[in-house]
């Protein structure tokens, strides 16, 4: 192993803080869930040891360096050099990330939450894309190292349905679909799929939330687990079940 992935896994090894990602498909909610899960989480820590900060951040994206490769991706710009070259790009994005924000923020205590991590990257490019599954693998290694999450939440729903939503995002925002919302159902079926296959494959890391429920049902479900999983950040906490 190269000495920056060393590095990276002595930094891991002694993180004080937490590092929770969130998975699935177009239009699962994520963001909102995200967003809800941060909100309680910082109300709920007057009952720790001292104040614990919570950062949010997405996947690709999180830095100056890896948003500009996020709009380079979405907007296509790999797509006619095939699946691989797409890894690549998240590749560099995610070592950019790791590297000026979730290390960082692990390092000084932070519960760090991640709209997407390396999951996606097996399920996108490996499962639904078609690139070796230890390819991807051995380029995990060498990026990510020991920084992977402590609990990783897959918000699973039917395609079909997910899709609707994206779709009616878009149109709220005025835009049209980024590169993956445009593909056809076959790959968000595999996609699908293949969430589930890691979460099956890594149960102690992953938990399955129903995403088609109503967003404050969504958002129980995604308390209770974390209060389950990891029972050190909401201790003293009333609501926490």
């Amino acid at each position: 192993m190269s000495e920056a992935p060393l590095a990276a896994a002595r930094v891991a090894s002694r993180r004080p803080g937490c590092f929770i990602t969130f998975e699935g498909g177009e239009g699962a909610g994520k963001s909102t869930q995200i967003a809800r899960l941060a909100a309680w989480l910082r109300a709920g820590t007057d009952g720790l040891p001292g104040p614990r900060e919570v950062v949010t951040t997405r996947e690709p994206g999180g830095s100056p360096r890896a948003e500009r490769i996020r709009a380079a991706v979405l907007s296509g710009v790999a797509k006619p050099h095939g699946p691989f070259a797409e890894a690549l790009m998240f590749a560099a994005a995610r070592l950019d990330h790791l590297a000026t924000l979730i290390r960082p923020g692990l390092a000084r205590g932070a519960i760090v939450l991640c709209d997407r991590f390396s999951d996606s990257t097996r399920a996108y490019q490996g499962a639904a894309g078609g690139v070796d599954e230890a390819t991807l693998a051995a380029l995990e290694r060498v990026v990510v190292g020991a920084t992977r999450p402590d609990l990783t939440l897959i918000l699973d729903l039917p395609p079909e349905t997910g899709l609707t939503r994206a779709r009616q995002r878009d149109r709220a925002a005025a835009r049209g679909p980024d590169r993956f919302e445009a593909e056809a159902l076959g790959f968000h079926e595999r996609l699908r799929a293949a969430f589930l296959a890691i979460a099956a494959a890594e149960p102690a890391r992953c938990a399955v939330i129903d995403a088609r429920e109503a967003p404050d049902r969504v958002a129980q479900a995604i308390r209770s687990t974390v209060a389950a999983r990891l029972p050190q950040l909401v201790r003293d906490r009333p609501d926490a079940a």
